[in-house]
């Protein structure tokens, strides 16, 4: 092109920055339109307490060659391996499992979540559509010589992978449980928050993009390139406000439930093939409860009143199908917690981080609709729904000041239209090819060359880092690099995305 092309990027979540720093780097004028208020995306974080908490991702998912860790590195992120930290299980009638049991159900969990890639990986195509990975966990655990009620905490255990994927592990599916492999290495929780990961990201996108913020995209009008036409081919871009943008190219980094929910915003239609691969894959419903206390009153390590069996500063805890608190039958009602009191110094805080998930998490989130965060009424139905849980914990007393929260704080992502009402994409029973479900997406079945439309996010990245941050950043470098090419500008720039080539399901994990 004789001048600077101007390419559109629609949201300024981690990957729409990571693909306007690319395509800035390589001479492009770039303009983002963002719906929030904010950049950032699902990268955000607000306050419980006086402490500042992601209200997204809180964790880097493999230390291997991951570029997110790299960033940590580079701008001195705090990072917390929480391998090896105390775990503690309560059982139905709310006592805590004895560790020698506890660990042997933890073991057997998370050796078969590895048997279960294994086998997904090799025996993929002869796997029924409607097989979970739930039904895997009930066979290999009927092959122990376990007792029954080990088996039953077994069950019970593996039914907190759903806070991995955000939704109950009797809808994963276990054909494509390969797809949920991350990027090899340990497992970090961000200590620190993700601010400077996002501000580090953002660096070139803020100093200069065109960043457009509160202008929800209503319309992408991307008719097919005309070679005859003497006309300059553009893609046009409608908001919420009526305000009209044209551009040589587009790329929506919209996350994958707001594609589900707004097909219809694309002029003309979509493939039916990308439409169907939108509908196709599966969209979690992940959320955090933050319950914030005066003083961390579950570190007892020099509490002689309490068992040792419960001594020992807990990291997590979980709490398998409880009978000791009241909830709708029909719901899956295990909880789970991370301690961040257990974070390095000066990160440490009295705080227990609850993940919740599927129908769980939305019963949970349900009883909120309608109440500000500062009010009585959300405080106390964070409290009623949590404190069977955390008066179980070792230290705690009713009595005791220390025990009663002075903030709580829940994510709402189910409720946010521009998160797609949930957290990130995911694979259930019934999907029939999502490995070419993926390909689809991340190719935009072929539209970008044709009419100038590129699709980036988490669901579009390589198969190791679907659903995860490094997942976007690198879906968004990789479609820069297409745009640069297609409009005929250098290539710069790049931090492990260095092949364009759709890989195999078997070559992605």
């Amino acid at each position: 092109m004789a001048s600077s092309p101007h390419i559109g990027v629609i949201g300024a979540g981690i990957s729409g920055l990571r693909c306007a720093d690319i395509l800035i780097q390589n001479g492009a004028r770039v303009t983002i339109l963002e719906a929030r208020d904010r950049i950032g995306g699902r990268v955000h974080q607000s306050t419980v307490g006086d402490h500042t908490v992601d209200l997204g991702p809180n964790w880097i998912h493999g230390a291997g060659e991951n570029p997110i860790m790299t960033i940590a590195e580079q701008t001195g992120t705090v990072m917390y391996d929480p391998e090896g930290g105390r775990h503690i299980s309560y059982s139905r009638d709310g006592h805590p499992v004895n560790d020698e049991v506890g660990a042997k159900v933890q073991d057997l969990v998370w050796t078969t979540i590895a048997e279960a890639f294994k086998y997904s990986n090799h025996h993929g195509e002869s796997i029924p559509v409607e097989t979970s990975l739930f039904d895997f966990f009930c066979e290999r655990v009927q092959q122990t010589n376990f007792s029954d009620e080990e088996k039953q905490l077994c069950l019970e255990a593996c039914r907190l992978w759903g806070a991995y994927v955000g939704d109950q592990v009797d809808k994963q599916s276990l054909k494509f449980f390969r797809l949920e492999e991350c990027v090899d290495g340990s497992n970090f929780i961000v200590a620190s928050t993700y601010k400077r990961i996002l501000e580090h990201v953002s660096k070139t996108a803020v100093a200069k993009a065109d960043i457009r913020l509160n202008e929800p995209v209503t319309n992408i009008n991307a008719p097919p390139r005309n070679s005859q036409s003497q006309t300059k081919h553009q893609v046009t871009v409608t908001t919420a406000t009526g305000t009209t943008y044209n551009f040589d190219e587009v790329v929506v980094t919209c996350p994958l439930g707001w594609l589900k929910q707004n097909t219809s915003a694309f002029t003309p239609a979509l493939p039916p093939r990308l439409e169907e691969a939108i509908t196709n894959i599966s969209y979690g419903r992940l959320e955090k409860v933050y319950v914030t206390f005066p003083h961390a009153f579950w570190h007892t390590d020099n509490d002689t009143s309490v068992s040792t069996t419960q001594t020992t500063n807990t990291v997590f805890a979980q709490f398998l199908d409880p009978s000791y608190t009241p909830h709708p039958t029909h719901i899956e009602w295990n909880q789970e917690f991370v301690s961040l009191a257990s974070l390095p110094d000066p990160h440490a805080h009295p705080t227990l981080l609850f993940y919740t998930y599927g129908d769980g998490g939305a019963e949970i989130i349900n009883r909120l609709s309608g109440l500000e965060p500062s009010s009585p009424q959300y405080r106390d139905s964070l409290i009623e729904t949590l404190h069977p849980f955390y008066s179980r914990l070792p230290g705690y007393s009713a009595e005791n000041p220390d025990c009663v929260p002075v903030a709580l704080l829940a994510t709402q992502w189910q409720k946010d239209e521009f998160a797609g009402n949930g957290s990130y994409c995911n694979f259930q029973v019934g999907v029939r090819e999502a490995d070419v479900d993926i390909e689809v997406l991340r190719s935009g079945d072929g539209i970008g060359p044709v009419r100038g439309l590129w699709f980036a996010g988490e669901h579009t990245a390589p198969f190791v880092a679907l659903g995860t941050t490094t997942g976007a950043f690198w879906s968004g470098e990789r479609v820069a690099r297409l745009v640069c090419r297609g409009v005929g500008i250098g290539e710069v720039g790049g931090m492990g995305v260095k092949d364009d080539a759709l890989p195999s399901a078997e070559e992605g994990v």
